[in-house]
């Protein structure tokens, strides 16, 4: 069962870097580096999402002596994620293009 979740424009911008590649396992800096989030922004939004089903996050299993750096833990949309992703996205572009289009408003005469 998919959960809510409040879409922040940080939220929404993690979302995207997902969206660009759903089918990759994607981690930390990787994900750091194509929003701009530090990580004290970056895991809270991750955790969030993967506690609501929308991302799914799984060790990478490696001897960390032989690849000479720590495991990573890769994160992943779940298709119901991707779903919820992409209609919050589209919501929210229709919401700005709609904030964006000229108000006539009538002057009194």
């Amino acid at each position: 069962m998919i959960t809510p979740v409040r879409t922040t424009t940080a939220v929404v911008t993690v979302l995207a870097a997902l969206l660009e590649q759903p089918d990759t396992d994607r981690y930390g800096t990787d994900l750091m580096r194509a929003t701009g989030y530090p990580s004290g922004t970056l895991y809270p939004i991750l955790h969030r999402l993967q506690k609501a089903g929308w991302v799914e996050a799984a060790w990478e299993q490696i001897d960390p002596v032989a690849a000479g750096r720590p495991a990573r833990r890769y994160y992943r949309l779940t298709a119901d994620g991707a779903e919820a992703a992409t209609a919050e996205i589209t919501a929210l572009r229709r919401q700005l293009a709609k904030a964006q289009q000229p108000t006539t408003k009538v002057r009194p005469a």
